[in-house]
This record gives C-alpha cells, structure tokens and sequence, in this order.
C-alpha cells in the first residue's frame, strides 16, 4: 500500500496535470470556432466551382480536353495525398485517417495497382512508414507554418501537378478529415487527379445554353489547377477544424478522468490518514494500559 506522502504526491501530479488538459481545452475551443468558421466559409466557393466544372467538362471529350482531366489513359499508379496533423492530443483524428489511408491502400494493391503516398503533416509519418517505408515518396513538412493556408495548398498542388504532368502517378487520392462536430471528424478519400468530372445538379444554369470565351478548353487549363488547388486548401481548412474539434474533445475527456483519479486518490488518502491515526491510538492506548 501507498504510503501518505506518496499518495499526497500523486495527488499534487494529476492535479497539476488537469491544470495543463483544461488550459488545453479551453485554448482549442477558442481556435475551433476560427477553424470552423473558415473551413464552413470555404464550402460553398468549392462546390461553385465544382458546378462551373461540371458545365465545361461536359462540353469537352477526349483528347480536346486538357490532361488533368482527361488522364493519362491509365490508372496503373496511385499517389496517396495523406493530410495529417502536426500536433497529437487530439484523440483517434490521426490514426481514423491513417487507417482510412491503409484501408484503400489494400484494396488499390490487391487490385495490381502501384501505391505510393505523399504525406503531409507530421503524426501520419510514423504508423504508415511502419507498414508502407518503402512506398513514401514524399513528406511535405506544415509544422513550421503557424496556420497553413492558400500558400501551402498552392505549393502542394504544384508540386502534385508536376508529377502527374512528368508521368510519375497516373491517380492521385486525397485522404483527409470533414469536420462535422467537436465529437465527429469523418476521414474521407476522394480522387484529386485527374480532376474528377462533377456528377448532378450543376446549378440553376445548368441547362441553359452557354458561350464562353474564348473557349472550354481554355478555361478548363486555367481552372483545373486552380481546382486543384482550392481542394488541398479545402482539406487544410477541414483538418485545422477537426484537429481542433478532436484536440477539445480529448482534453476534455482529460480533465474528466483526472478529476475521477484525483477523487479516488483521495478517498484512498483519507482511508490510510484514518487508519494512521486509528492504530497511532491504539499504540497509545497500549502504552497507557502498559503503565
């Protein structure tokens, strides 16, 4: 059994520990509101974008259209775009889109296919090179950016676009979390390149008759990277909002069970102060009886 001081130390710890979880939460729940605000705020201009996409995809076919959407001819070779993290403490965030990598990362090589991943983010590293060391072609470092933004996207799109244009992947997946709550951040994959053609509604112009200038093609080469771009900002947007959300939800869940330890750990020294006092009278009794 746990001696007082022993107890009273371990008390102390977890109390100087559920400071750090609540200053954690209450510090993520500030940040939330921001990142859900801007990943909210940019939902609508990407699915505008996937409406004009759709009017001029379906203008074009074959090898009129530009490469990024008509392909290579081939879906031999998958690129993996993994968006972790930076920072833990955020629950099961990391490992859910991990595992959501993995999964279709099985399937695409029981199928034949060539998988490669291109990571970005810091805590998707370590559990995909155990299993895939050999199969990374690229880490793409944000953990040195305050707040990842437009610029970083930009950057990853180029460096994503090269590569297809230079024939090193044929298909490349976006693997990313969509924040729907502080309790529920839902990993997703979805094709990056080529540009998928938008399927559905299209918008209120959809069928009416449209000239553009100075042509479909000539839009489409401006707009597909472009297209690309605001995806991988999209998801950065997503993942500052569910790493937040999740970050929240952990500390809270912290500070909780620590409270519950702190609780038990105190009935317990109460229990062995009571029972040190018990047998110090008992002693005393004793002694006295003795005389």
């Amino acid at each position: 059994m746990a001696s007082l001081k022993e107890l009273k130390g371990r008390i102390n710890s977890v109390k100087s520990t559920q400071k750090i979880t609540k200053a954690k939460q209450m510090v993520a729940a500030a940040k939330l509101r921001r990142a859900q605000a801007a990943a909210e705020a940019a939902r609508p201009y990407a699915e505008r974008l996937s409406g004009v996409m759709a009017s001029l995809a379906g203008k074009v076919s074959g090898d009129s259209a530009p490469r990024l959407l008509r392909g290579t001819g081939s879906d031999k070779r998958h690129l993996l775009v993994v968006v972790n993290t930076d920072k833990g403490l955020c629950g099961g965030l990391n490992a859910n889109i991990v595992k959501a990598a993995k999964v279709k990362a099985r399937a695409l090589i029981a199928e034949g296919k060539e998988v490669r991943f291109y990571l970005v983010g810091k805590k998707g590293r370590a559990p995909i090179k155990r299993d895939y060391a050999e199969r990374i072609e690229k880490w793409f470092d944000t953990s040195e950016v305050r707040q990842p933004g437009f610029e970083e996207a930009e950057a990853i799109a180029d460096d994503l676009i090269a590569r297809f244009e230079q024939g090193e992947f044929d298909v490349a997946h976006l693997v990313y979390p969509i924040f729907k709550s502080a309790l529920a951040q839902d990993p997703t994959v979805e094709q990056l390149i080529p540009v998928p053609s938008p399927e559905g509604d299209t918008g209120a112009a959809g069928d009416a008759v449209v000239e553009y200038e100075p042509g479909e093609e000539e839009i489409l080469e401006e707009l597909l990277p472009r297209y690309v771009k605001t995806q991988l900002f999209a998801s950065l947007l997503e993942r500052e909002a569910s790493e937040q959300g999740a970050s929240m939800t952990a500390m809270d869940n912290a500070t909780r069970n620590a409270g519950d330890l702190i609780s038990k750990l105190t009935i317990q020294y109460n229990r062995s102060r009571q029972a040190a006092i018990t047998t110090e009278l008992i002693e005393i009794i004793a002694g006295a009886e003795a005389l």
